[in-house]
């Protein structure tokens, strides 16, 4: 049996992060840094590799997120993350531990953050997602899947991707990773869930809480796999 730690959506915070015990991998899934200016967003994301890094964690992994605009362009590289002993995966596989990973930074369209496609396209990467993978890590959620937020008129509505429900319902993965929808007034999206009939552990790891940036109010979620 491995322990995966998973956590997202630290914005700034990994220091305040509490580590759990026994954990084989820890996976981050995006919004490690905040800010939308790339070169401001470079100083937070290697101030959270350093830290990243230090976690007393034997493997560490991370997939990238809309407020990660250094990584998308590529002030931050692939040499950056794995100098560092972390591996990080845009559109494509790993085989971690026995387990074959694959994570993606990408979301739908959403103002003028980064890695983001339209809903119209954003299927035709989900589609390169091999069948035969144990844990996909994504940045953002599926389609009604831990996935409300608040709209205007005081509303709330599931906003993760159909495209992305459809492609784990056909490959059944034993775990979905996420986060980028936080906590917020009246709403909980972090923690895990399972859909009937569907033996997926599905896990929204986002530490944030709207409202109340600039500090973690949770801590990931445990996921215990053999």
């Amino acid at each position: 049996m491995k322990r995966i730690w998973h956590i997202s959506d630290t914005h700034c915070c990994l220091d305040q992060i509490e580590i759990p015990e026994n954990i084989d991998i820890v996976i981050h899934s995006g919004d490690a840094a905040n800010h939308h200016d790339p070169y401001k967003n470079e100083h937070e994301m290697r101030r959270f590799i350093e830290r990243y890094a230090a976690l007393p964690i034997k493997h560490k992994l991370f997939v990238a997120g809309n407020h990660d605009g250094s990584v998308e362009k590529r002030l931050i590289t692939r040499d950056n993350f794995q100098e560092a002993g972390i591996i990080y995966l845009e559109n494509e596989a790993v085989e971690l531990e026995g387990f074959k990973i694959w994570g993606s930074p990408h979301t739908p369209t959403f103002g003028t953050w980064y890695f983001m496609k339209s809903r119209a396209k954003i299927n035709r990467v989900w589609d390169n997602i091999p069948e035969d993978i144990d844990i996909i890590v994504t940045h953002g959620p599926p389609l009604g899947v831990l996935d409300i937020t608040n709209r205007r008129g005081n509303t709330q509505e599931q906003c993760g991707d159909r495209s992305l429900l459809k492609r784990i319902l056909e490959i059944e993965p034993r775990a979905v990773l996420f986060g980028h929808l936080h906590n917020g007034p009246d709403i909980r999206n972090s923690g895990t869930k399972q859909l009937a009939g569907c033996s997926t552990i599905f896990s929204n790891g986002a530490c944030s809480t709207d409202g109340k940036m600039g500090s973690l109010t949770s801590h990931g979620n445990v996921v215990s796999l053999e």
